[in-house]
């Protein structure tokens, strides 16, 4: 097949492409920390992968209000270290949402929203915000201590659970449902070392309690859900537990990242059928005009042959032009010398077929 395509413009066109995917890949793509667009290392795109192999229906949720609309039994909703306070309006929604039957998961390390939006839930437990660090159980660094000590492993799905920088939890009454080895300790003037006052124990870092007909789970390091750290000892199917029971995830980033442009239009897609209507529309427009091109594409030719040969002067119908073919291979072979004779035959075969069909 001739694509007929000279050198610059190929190399026109895949600048356009190269072009093209850059600014997609941007507009679709976020580098936020915990980002649900932020396809690296410290992302959490890999949150709505573990949902939909949960066969969990994921959904994001960029404004509260949207938790007027989910249904609560059966739907786990995630909170990662928000940016912003939830506001008195906005915390009672979460609430609500909860004491309906509902699971409502917090994790959160250093942050100073968590504990606050805790307080708002009613909920008992609060995070202590001091580094917890493990000389014995740890992966690679004292640093990413493994929690190794499990209340009620078929429920928690795993026997361990790694942390990242995390800290620890003040449980109050709420159920730990793991905590960290009996070498942990809270490293609270950062120098990295046991030192006095800083006794090794053992540390809660995820509880669960019951608030109305639903409950809360805590998790002391948000990044213990990152893409990262999925695939440190325990993290996956601590995650994928909590998915497994239930049949919907709301991903709750409504107090976190600025969502990038092109992840806003693809939900904003999704949430309304007025636009759907219209995308569909515009691309059945787009289709038939595609099926008319041809059509439409022949008649220019045949009526830039007729400008050039001096008949358009009083403006006639381009599909009433009788041009002799013979005039037509005339001009092909002027307008286009690179062409042998063979191309310019089979062109001008195809104009005066459009033309006539």
């Amino acid at each position: 097949m001739d694509l007929d395509i000279d050198p610059p413009r190929a190399a026109l066109l895949a600048f356009a492409l190269v072009v093209l995917l850059g600014v997609g890949t941007a507009a679709g793509t976020s580098g936020a920390s915990f980002g649900l667009y932020n396809f690296g290392w410290n992302g959490a795109s890999e949150l709505r992968t573990l949902s939909e192999e949960a066969d969990a229906q994921p959904t994001v949720v960029r404004s509260t209000t949207e938790y007027d609309r989910l249904r609560a039994n059966g739907t786990v909703a995630i909170v990662l270290s928000p940016d912003e306070p939830y506001e008195t309006n906005e915390s009672a929604r979460l609430r609500t949402f909860v004491e309906r039957g509902g699971t409502l998961v917090v994790a959160e390390d250093f942050g100073p929203h968590g504990n606050d939006l805790l307080a708002s839930l009613n909920a008992s437990t609060r995070v202590d915000g001091r580094t917890l660090r493990d000389e014995q159980h740890h992966y690679r660094s004292p640093a990413l201590p493994v929690a190794t000590n499990v209340s009620n492993e078929s429920a928690v799905g795993t026997e361990n659970l790694t942390l990242n920088y995390g800290t620890v939890l003040r449980p109050n009454g709420a159920t730990v449902l793991v905590s960290s080895s009996g070498y942990g300790y809270l490293d609270a003037n950062g120098n990295e070392r046991p030192d006095e006052g800083e006794p090794m124990e053992s540390h809660p870092v995820a509880t669960s309690e019951r608030i109305g007909d639903g409950r809360v789970i805590v998790v002391s390091d948000a990044s213990a859900l990152i893409n990262a750290m999925l695939d440190r000892p325990g993290n996956r199917a601590f995650v994928a537990a909590l998915l497994a029971e239930h049949d919907r995830v709301a991903l709750d980033f409504s107090h976190a990242e600025r969502f990038p442009p092109l992840a806003v239009a693809v939900l904003a897609l999704r949430e309304s059928a007025a636009l759907q209507v219209a995308l569909g529309t515009l691309l059945v427009g787009l289709v038939g005009a595609w099926a008319r091109w041809p059509t439409l594409r022949g008649r220019g030719v045949v009526a830039d042959l007729a400008a050039e040969l001096g008949l358009a002067r009083s403006r006639p119908d381009p599909a009433s032009i009788r041009l002799d073919r013979g005039e037509v291979v005339a001009y092909l072979a002027d307008a286009h010398p690179e062409w042998d004779e063979r191309r310019v035959e089979r062109v001008a075969d195809a104009v005066v077929e459009r033309r006539d069909g």
